[in-house]
């Protein structure tokens, strides 16, 4: 982590041979790893980039699911996309790079690793997403998605069955009922919202769910139901 000042020629150097892109903008490189905290007007920072680059990101795995999964209807290729594209997915990336390294914040910022600052890791490999389309085009950008989601793609957590489908269906058979869903949260600017999503089941504890779209929040609170009650095992596909 790198408080307030520029990165060094050498830092650039090293998080350049981790992305496999050598920049012609270094400006631009360094807005993507400038965390709002650092010094600097709200140009500075990533911010603006991030927003592109979720974007990038969600058409560069729609395209990677379609071309990989040629039998998948539409529902089992959302599933698939929102996981990998969820900000968890996003901050495993920033981890596997060791972007914490590289990222430039201010004082307040005292930690990057670890669950709390899971959000900021996400948001900075987005930032970097758009800078490598905006550096070098969409062939760029989708090499870097490639070399960090195409195995995540073939992994068996991404193909799970829609989580929501497979509760009501669970809520039928044992209480003849149908789970019900309502926001608890909305956070976050207009164009980057985050809802917070509970599910309640009669006779069962009530489960939530965080993510950027309702829809997406809604299958994570129903997943981690099922997990909970142990119709789905954590981290398989569900049967």
């Amino acid at each position: 982590m790198t408080r307030g000042q520029l990165l060094s020629s050498e830092q650039r150097g090293q998080i350049e041979a981790v992305i496999g892109h050598a920049f012609a903008s270094k400006e631009r490189l360094d807005r993507a790893l400038t965390h709002a905290s650092a010094r600097g007007g709200t140009d500075a920072n990533y911010e603006r980039l991030e927003f592109l680059g979720d974007r990038v990101l969600g058409l560069c795995v729609a395209e990677l699911l379609f071309n990989t999964f040629g039998k998948a209807g539409e529902g089992e290729l959302s599933v698939r996309l929102n996981q990998l594209v969820s900000a968890e997915t996003c901050a495993e990336v920033a981890d596997e790079m060791e972007l914490h390294r590289f990222i430039r914040t201010g004082s307040d910022v005292k930690k990057l690793t670890g669950k709390r600052m899971m959000n900021v890791r996400a948001d900075v490999v987005e930032s970097l997403i758009a800078a490598l389309y905006l550096d070098g085009g969409l062939e760029v950008a989708r090499a870097f998605v490639l070399k960090y989601w195409e195995k995540r793609a073939a992994d068996a957590r991404s193909g799970r069955r829609d989580a929501k489908t497979e509760l009501q269906e669970w809520a039928h058979a044992k209480f003849g009922v149908t789970p019900q869903y309502r926001i608890e949260e909305r956070t976050g600017p207009d164009h980057d919202p985050r809802f917070t999503v509970r599910v309640d089941i009669p006779g069962v504890a009530p489960e939530t769910g965080s993510e950027r779209s309702k829809r997406a929040a809604e299958q994570v609170a129903a997943a981690r139901l099922l997990e909970r009650e142990g119709v789905w095992q954590a981290g398989t596909a569900g049967n």
